[in-house]
């Protein structure tokens, strides 16, 4: 019986063939914990180390409350800086954890522990990249290891050109409108056909992030030319296998989905799958109180570079508050250098330090009761950006971009040049 991607990856790191439903005990390339859940793992590493396994496969960034917005937060801060120290691990303050691994350090594939639930992002650049609690975390800095039971794979077929106005998030949501949010529980989602083979790594990105709302374990992406050519821009020449789900894996199931005439789509609080086209809400005219352009999930300067086409020669609505956040310092100095930076800032827009901060209501965008807020994270539940009595929408960039035009919920359509 032939094998699915990820089945072939988890085969390499523990030495033997291996199916779904198999347990393993399998070598782990990079293992990540972040300012928030490296603090949480400190203790129980300590109960079973006094070493991490290899400092040059750990990584440590401070990303989820950075600079520190209160006394609580520094103090997890330092102890995680005296444990980096004591360990030799440099700690990477440049941006959004996930970014920045798939920025330098996630190779295809590679498998990665990740301490955090968005891990599965890393499979955008055709690695599997699972999310871990820092009890977990604490035992892979320590060994090295990491025990999994294979999951099954549920295989996803993107096929149709996106028309104008829609973007791989429009499609992540609209697939996720149809597999629910506990629709690949402990799966891996690979995604394939010939939209995704036409989508560069940035764009992948945004679908394997978004798995997590699934309950994906992980997603994936096959690694190919779009995939070299994300490396190479990013100064990493990197040789690799192309690996491929062989002819006749076996997949949990195939679902197909044609987005030749997708419309831009919007998720209404408070569900990731209660997705319908923007144009539908548009008619209640929501009134919006912050747009927030950010996140692991789209920030990155494809996204800006949207933002900026549809901005420029316009002017944000008055009183709106606008938070731009580019999801790593690279992203922030390539916006810099193209002048988008200045122009979101002329136009009124705050333009923050790359982080996570307004994403998890941490910092840098916390909203109040019943503010509607236009997001292009990834999570729209009660209080997740701050009162549990706000509204989050999460939307593409380009949807974000035009409700920040208007004031209201709007289809990005007519401003999309």
């Amino acid at each position: 019986m032939g094998q699915t991607l990820a089945e072939k990856i988890f085969s390499r790191h523990c030495g033997k063939t291996v199916h779904a439903g198999d347990f393993i005990l399998a070598d782990l390339d990079l293992v990540m914990a972040h300012d928030t859940t490296c603090a949480w793992a400190l203790e129980p590493f300590y109960q079973i180390a006094t070493k991490v396994f290899d400092p040059k496969k750990i990584f440590i960034p401070f990303d989820h409350a950075f600079p520190s917005p209160n006394v609580a937060m520094s103090k997890l801060q330092a102890e995680i800086r005296k444990f980096a120290e004591e360990q030799g691990i440099p700690i990477s303050f440049e941006g959004v954890c996930h970014q920045v691994m798939s920025e330098r350090l996630i190779n295809p594939g590679d498998l990665v522990l990740g301490a955090d639930s968005h891990s599965p992002t890393g499979g955008g650049v055709g690695a599997l990249t699972i999310g871990v609690g820092s009890t977990d975390a604490a035992i892979a800095m320590a060994t090295g290891k990491a025990w999994f039971r294979v999951p099954e794979t549920i295989r996803i077929d993107i096929t149709g050109q996106l028309p104008r106005g829609s973007y791989s998030k429009d499609v992540v949501l609209a697939v996720a409108r149809e597999m629910g949010a506990d629709g690949a529980n402990y799966r891996v989602i690979e995604y394939g056909g010939e939209t995704v083979e036409q989508f560069n790594v940035p764009a992948r990105l945004t679908l394997t992030n978004m798995s997590a709302e699934m309950g994906a374990k992980a997603a994936i992406v096959a690694p190919d030319q779009q995939t070299s050519a994300y490396l190479q821009e990013n100064d990493r020449l990197i040789a690799f296998d192309a690996l491929r789900s062989d002819a006749d894996a076996r997949f949990e199931r195939v679902l197909r989905f044609d987005v030749s005439n997708l419309k831009p789509m919007i998720a209404c609080p408070p569900d990731i799958d209660n997705d319908v086209p923007v144009e539908e809400v548009q008619a209640e005219k929501v009134v919006v109180d912050q747009v927030f352009i950010g996140s692991c999930t789209n920030c990155r300067i494809d996204d800006l570079e949207v933002v900026y086409r549809m901005w420029k020669g316009r002017r944000l609505k008055e009183g709106l508050r606008v938070i731009v956040t580019p999801a790593s310092r690279k992203v922030y100095l390539q916006a810099l250098q193209r002048g988008y930076v200045e122009e979101f800032m002329k136009m009124g827009a705050v333009v923050s330090s790359p982080g996570c901060g307004p994403c998890l209501g941490r910092a840098g965008g916390v909203l109040y009761d019943n503010e509607v807020c236009v997001s292009t994270s990834n999570r729209n539940f009660e209080g997740r950006m701050g009162s549990p009595k706000a509204r989050i929408f999460l939307a593409s960039p380009a949807t974000a971009a035009a409700s920040a035009l208007t004031g209201y919920i709007t289809d990005p359509r007519p401003f999309v040049n």
